[in-house]
């Protein structure tokens, strides 16, 4: 199984940047992917982007499309959402998420998931 710590959230003014980081311990496979989600305020959880550990291939959602990017560092067992330019409607609890990969594009079925971190954009 794979544990997932989250980090990186915080408070930025609109048109700041973070990056978000989500160290994976436990064994990953070169099958497994890495996936973030967000849940703003009063929605439901959305599909943000994923990324494969082997090859790195990703899958953004049309709302980060252009924007946000996924990245990974194999050696880390890491992952990161470099997230430049926020907005408000970018506020949200983000959560880092672990699956098998074997159905690319993944976007459901992550078995693991890490505690979420704040992002807040002030206006």
């Amino acid at each position: 199984q794979v544990q997932l710590v989250e980090s990186g959230g915080g408070l930025v003014q609109a048109g700041g940047s973070l990056r978000l980081s989500c160290a994976a311990s436990g064994r990953t496979f070169s099958s497994y992917a890495m996936g973030w989600f967000r849940q703003a305020p009063g929605k439901g959880r959305e599909f943000v982007a994923a990324i494969r550990w082997s090859g790195g291939s990703t899958d953004y959602s049309d709302s980060v499309k252009g924007r946000f990017t996924i990245s990974r560092d194999n050696a880390k067992n890491t992952v990161y959402l470099q997230m430049p330019s926020l907005k408000p409607e970018d506020t949200a609890v983000y959560y880092c998420a672990g699956g098998y990969a074997g159905n690319w594009p993944k976007r459901q079925g992550y078995a693991y998931w890490g505690q979420g971190t704040q992002v807040t954009v002030s206006s």
